[in-house]
């Protein structure tokens, strides 16, 4: 009985502690990546030449000032010629020109603050038939593609579990997948948590014709 109760106490505070660590190792690893930013900050603004010790965040909070800098100097008249000049000279080098275009359209695609990389949640038939997962709408089969496709067929991204950065871009019949009533957000917790965090009921809307 001790035994058992000692054993819950164990696993009642690793799921306290466990979440808390990994948080803060993420938090650590993505601030001293952006801390690399300061080697663009001449030697003698470093904190550590300018207060004799490092401060923890300062490249990260520098990233984001650039960042936003950036997108303000690009938003005005002078700003988009200069971006349209240097998307101009990057397409004219070879090799950087196909990897800068095929990166920037996804970008576009993923960060435009009118974009719909992820359009709906859906469920599909995935590896095999009887194998269920979740996919997103991504849009529909374009190019040369849909001359080959008999029917009406959708693109769908499958993600991997718990990354779902990571996954595998199908073409799929409409009628194979189903339209799930979850936000994409309730989705994507769904798949990080490895089926844990279900996502609450959402009651179907039904209309009479």
């Amino acid at each position: 009985m001790r035994g058992q109760l000692i054993k819950r106490y164990f696993i009642t505070g690793l799921l306290i502690w466990v979440p808390l660590v990994i948080t803060a190792w993420v938090l650590s690893v993505i601030v001293n990546t952006l801390d690399q930013s300061l080697h663009l900050l001449p030697e003698i603004l470093h904190p550590k030449n300018l207060f004799g010790f490092s401060i923890p965040g300062v490249g990260a909070l520098l990233t984001l000032a650039m960042i936003l800098l950036t997108g303000l100097l690009a938003a005005n008249f002078i700003g988009e010629k200069l971006v349209s000049w240097w998307n101009a000279l990057l397409s004219r080098i070879p090799v950087v020109n196909s990897v800068y275009k095929a990166v920037k359209q996804v970008s576009d695609t993923l960060f435009a603050p009118n974009g719909n990389a992820f359009r709906k949640a859906l469920l599909v038939q995935y590896p095999r038939q009887g194998a269920w997962t979740i996919a997103f709408l991504t849009g529909r089969p374009g190019g040369d593609i849909k001359n080959h496709l008999e029917g009406d067929y959708v693109s769908v991204y499958v993600p991997t579990t718990p990354n779902p950065t990571s996954g595998f871009f199908l073409m799929m019949p409409k009628q194979d997948v189903i339209e799930l009533e979850m936000t994409v957000d309730e989705a994507l917790k769904y798949i990080i948590s490895m089926g844990v965090v279900a996502p609450p009921p959402h009651p179907r809307v039904i209309t009479h014709t």
